[in-house]
């Protein structure tokens, strides 16, 4: 006999009778064979304290309408299946959470910065661990216009007349090891400075200590830069030279996005909100942090 569940909240999951109450709470790791996407018990460990701490805060003031509570890590682990594999909400296997609890965990931590704050805390754990600073001095900015699914609202669309592409365009700014420092989604026809202002506006308040930034051509914001206490250096691609080419500093944010265009629900944007599209994005960078944070690949602690 099927179990129906409503949620009353993503904390929440109640059965829709007393006597078909099946629990999704599991207090050990759930007995299902791992997909390669999953935690390993060192990645959920860096997770793990940021996680359990948002859960407390909502607890305080909850109702309490009883129900069982979903397991954090196993939200996680399908939220980041969806982000690698690029499958719709509703097709998530059966044997993570019901995907409208996972979708809710999704939209609170989206909401509430969660996504965002975890970024950051892996990201400076991971520049220590690389012999750096905590909080980077020098920043590159870049941005990617990339095709929206028919079920995105067209007034979060706009035409990037240079690309000749219908969609959104995802404005980034990374450190010099390529490792997400802001992100933000856009249609499409804003141009690059007008995102680059805002960008640079947002640097100079969440990560005082940059003072250098390389753009592209596209950026005009040299003067803004200024005002804000940060030297903007415009580098040009070379003419000279047919077809792909390394330009220097600029490379590192091309990367950048190649880790992220691994993540295939990235291969187009899918979200109805940009505020979502932006969190997927922070999640295909947290998979990056993590994986360098403990030194591990799929291949080291997989085991199907």
């Amino acid at each position: 006999m099927p179990v129906i569940f409503r949620f009353a909240s993503p904390d929440r999951a109640i059965a829709a009778s007393p006597s078909a109450c099946v629990s999704i709470s599991m207090t050990s790791r759930p007995h299902r064979l791992p997909y390669l996407s999953d935690l390993s018990d060192a990645r959920w460990a860096l997770m793990e304290p940021i996680l359990t701490e948002w859960r407390a805060e909502r607890q305080k003031n909850s109702l309490n309408l009883g129900g069982k509570v979903a397991d954090l890590r196993e939200v996680m682990n399908a939220i980041l299946f969806l982000n690698r594999t690029g499958v719709p909400w509703r097709y998530l296997p059966h044997d993570f959470p019901p995907h409208t609890t996972v979708f809710g965990y999704f939209s609170a931590w989206t909401a509430d910065g969660t996504i965002e704050k975890l970024g950051l805390h892996l990201h400076r754990l991971v520049r220590e661990q690389a012999g750096r600073t905590a909080e980077p001095t020098a920043c590159v900015i870049d941005a990617q216009s990339v095709k929206t699914a028919p079920s995105v609202p067209t007034d979060t669309q706009g035409i990037d007349a240079g690309k000749k592409i219908v969609g959104r365009k995802r404005s980034i700014v990374v450190d010099t090891l390529g490792l997400l420092l802001l992100v933000m989604v856009t249609a499409a026809s804003v141009s690059d400075n007008e995102a680059g202002i805002q960008l640079l506006t947002r640097v100079a308040a969440d990560h005082p200590t940059i003072s250098k930034a390389w753009v592209d051509t596209g950026y005009k914001t040299i003067e803004h830069g200024a005002t804000l206490g940060i030297d903007v250096d415009v580098v040009p691609r070379n003419e000279q030279v047919k077809g792909f080419s390394v330009i220097p500093r600029r490379w590192v944010v091309g990367r950048s996005f190649g880790w992220i265009m691994m993540h295939r629900r990235l291969a187009r944007d899918y979200e109805t909100k940009p505020a979502h599209s932006e969190s997927m994005i922070r999640l295909a960078m947290i998979s990056n942090l993590v994986k360098r944070a403990t030194g591990e690949t799929v291949i080291t602690w997989h085991k199907p």
